[in-house]
């Protein structure tokens, strides 16, 4: 009987404010709305009865306190490499408000003034793959929309700045990368699962519901 292929699960943080209006939220650190909350206490009924080698999340209080929602604080690494794309002049503003200055602008393609550009975005990423490829097990991240979108990439082999922006992603959402047959295969098992967050939409029309209870998590080494 083969041995089993790891999994490596992404989950993008919950709703902020600037997720909402559209604005690019790049290194700005801002907190999650209440939706989003309830976003990551539903993600960790999504993940509940998984077992995880190594969880690693981004420095940003976004994708730490999903983490933390999610039940996984305990037991999870921070990396600087799963934080979100550094948007430079472009941070806070919308695409259409860069557009009417750019109207060819395209950010996985051409970066962002006093930011990062594509291919530093994707060396990171490339950090991220290989350090997940050496984990004996099953693999927790959590980070941020664009970045999550160039790990795909990156994951699967192909340019970032020509396919990335294929990769449409949702906050609060779970994809999974992965293998077919053997390690030479790297494959997306899941992209944008969102059925917890509709769960969480649902739920919140009940005020008078107590927030689901933890579950406790544990990583081996």
């Amino acid at each position: 009987m083969s041995e089993r292929l790891p999994i490596i699960y992404v989950a993008r943080h919950g709703e902020t404010e600037w997720s909402l209006s559209g604005q690019h939220t790049g290194i700005t650190d801002l907190p999650l709305t209440k939706a989003g909350e309830r976003t990551a206490h539903r993600l960790g009924e999504r993940l509940a009865g998984l077992t995880f080698a190594k969880v690693l999340t981004s420095p940003l209080q976004r994708a730490k306190r999903t983490c933390e929602l999610a039940g996984f604080s305990t037991v999870a690494e921070v990396d600087s490499n799963l934080v979100e794309w550094n948007y430079g002049q472009y941070e806070g503003r919308t695409g259409a408000e860069i557009r009417a200055e750019r109207p060819d602008w395209q950010l996985f393609r051409d970066g962002c003034p006093g930011g990062e550009s594509p291919q530093e975005v994707a060396f990171r990423a490339d950090r991220v793959v290989n350090r997940v490829r050496t984990v004996q097990g099953d693999v927790l991240l959590f980070s941020s929309g664009h970045f999550i979108r160039v790990l795909a990439s990156r994951w699967i082999g192909v340019e970032p700045t020509v396919n990335a922006r294929s990769f449409m992603l949702s906050t609060g959402s779970l994809s999974a990368l992965g293998y077919e047959h053997d390690l030479s295969r790297p494959v997306i098992r899941l992209w944008n699962d969102t059925q917890h967050v509709t769960a969480a939409s649902a739920a919140a029309d009940d005020t008078s519901e107590s927030a689901p209870s933890l579950h406790s998590r544990s990583a081996r080494s």
